[in-house]
C-alpha cells in the first residue's frame, strides 16, 4: 500500500467520522442519491445523442419526475383530507372513548395509569395545546434544527449537481496526481456501497409497508375483524414512519387502542404482530443488506448496533454503508 492510497483512507475515514459528528448525514444520502440517479440517467442515453445535452436532459428527466411526484403526493393528501375530514377527530374521540372503558375496567389501576384528561377528546385537545404553548422555545429550538437540516440536504443536492457536470469545468482534462486518483477511486467503491444500501432499503419498505397493510385490510377481515378507521391508521403509520423510533411507538400506539376498542384478543393480536414486525426489523434488514453485500446476517447486524450505540439513527444509516465499503477493501487486498 503506498502512502498516498493511505491517505486516502484517512481522508475518507475522517471525512466519515465528520458527517457523523456533526449530523450531516441527510445531505450526504440526499446527495448521493440524486449524483447516483443522474449518472445512471445519463449512461442510459450515452451514445444515443450529443454529449452535450445528455447531462442537462438527464437532470430535466429527474426535476419533472420530482415535481410530478410531489405534486401528485400532495394532491392525494388533499383528496383523503377532503374526502375524510373528520377521520382523525372522529378516531381521537373513539380513542378517549376506548381509554375512558380501560379507565373505569381497571379500577384505581386505571386511574393511576391513564390520566382522566385522556378519556376526553376536547380535554385532550386543551391539553395538547397547553403543551404546545409551555413548550413553545422548544419547538423553536426543533423546528431550526430541523430547518438546518433542510439547508444541508439542498447543499448536499447541489454539490451533487456539480460533481455531475464536472465534464464541463476546464479542470476535468487535467492529469491527476497519486493520491488524488486514489481518492477518487475510493469515493466510487464508497457510492457502490450507498447503491447497494439503498436498494436493498427499498426492499425493506416495501416489505414492511406491505406486511402492515395485509394485516389491517386483509388477515383480520378474513376472521371478520375490521379496525376502525384503516386507511387513516395506513397513512399514519406511513408518516409517523418517517420519525426514527419515536414514530413506530406512535403508530403502534394508535393501532393498539383502536384494536382494543373491538376486542381484547384484537388488541394482544395486533401489539404482537407490531411488536414482533419492528423488533425483527433490524434482522430484515441485515439479511437482505447482507444479500446485496454478499455479507453474512450477523455481520451487518453487529455493524447496524454497533454504529446506533456510537452515533445514533445517523450511525444505524451510516453503519452498513462504511462496512460494505471497508469490506470491499479488506477482499481486494485479500484480507478476507
Amino acid at each position: 500500500m503506498s502512502w498516498e492510497e493511505l491517505a486516502a483512507y484517512l481522508i475518507i475515514g475522517a471525512g466519515t467520522l465528520f458527517i457523523l459528528y456533526r449530523h450531516l448525514v441527510g445531505a450526504l444520502v440526499f446527495g448521493l442519491t440524486l449524483f447516483v440517479i443522474l449518472d445512471r440517467l445519463s449512461k442510459r442515453f450515452h451514445g444515443r445523442m450529443s454529449r452535450g445535452i445528455v447531462r442537462p436532459l438527464a437532470l430535466l428527466i429527474v426535476a419533472t419526475a420530482t415535481g410530478a411526484l410531489v405534486t401528485a403526493f400532495v394532491a392525494l393528501m388533499i383528496l383523503m383530507l377532503r374526502r375524510g375530514a373528520g377521520s382523525v377527530p372522529a378516531m381521537m374521540e373513539q380513542m378517549a372513548d376506548i381509554l375512558g372503558s380501560m379507565r373505569l375496567w381497571f379500577g384505581g389501576l386505571g386511574r393511576e395509569v391513564i390520566p382522566e384528561v385522556m378519556t376526553d377528546a376536547e380535554d385532550f385537545k386543551l391539553l395538547a395545546m397547553g403543551w404546545l404553548k409551555a413548550h413553545a422555545q422548544t419547538l423553536r429550538a426543533g423546528g431550526l434544527w430541523i430547518g438546518i437540516g433542510i439547508v444541508h440536504m439542498i447543499m448536499g443536492g447541489l454539490l451533487a449537481l456539480l460533481v455531475f457536470f464536472r465534464h464541463a469545468t476546464k479542470h476535468d482534462g487535467k492529469e491527476r496526481g497519486p493520491l488524488a486518483s486514489h481518492l477518487i477511486e475510493k469515493v466510487k467503491h464508497l457510492t457502490d456501497a450507498f447503491v447497494k444500501i439503498a436498494s436493498a432499503q427499498l426492499k425493506i419498505s416495501a416489505v414492511n409497508t406491505s406486511l402492515t397493510g395485509l394485516y389491517l385490510l386483509v388477515v383480520l377481515p378474513l376472521f371478520g375483524i375490521h379496525i376502525p378507521f384503516a386507511t387513516t391508521l395506513i397513512v399514519i403509520t406511513f408518516l409517523c414512519g418517517l420519525i426514527p423510533v419515536l414514530g413506530n411507538l406512535i403508530s403502534n400506539a394508535v393501532v393498539t387502542v383502536l384494536s382494543l376498542g373491538v376486542s381484547v384478543p384484537t388488541a394482544i393480536a395486533s401489539l404482537t404482530f407490531l411488536v414482533v414486525i419492528h423488533k425483527l426489523e433490524y434482522l430484515i434488514n441485515s439479511r437482505i443488506v447482507g444479500g446485496e453485500t454478499d455479507s453474512q446476517a450477523w455481520e451487518i447486524l453487529l455493524a447496524i448496533l454497533v454504529g446506533e450505540a456510537a452515533f445514533g439513527v445517523s450511525g444505524v444509516i451510516m453503519a452498513p454503508i462504511a462496512y460494505a465499503f471497508v469490506k470491499r477493501e479488506l477482499r481486494e487486498w485479500g484480507l478476507v
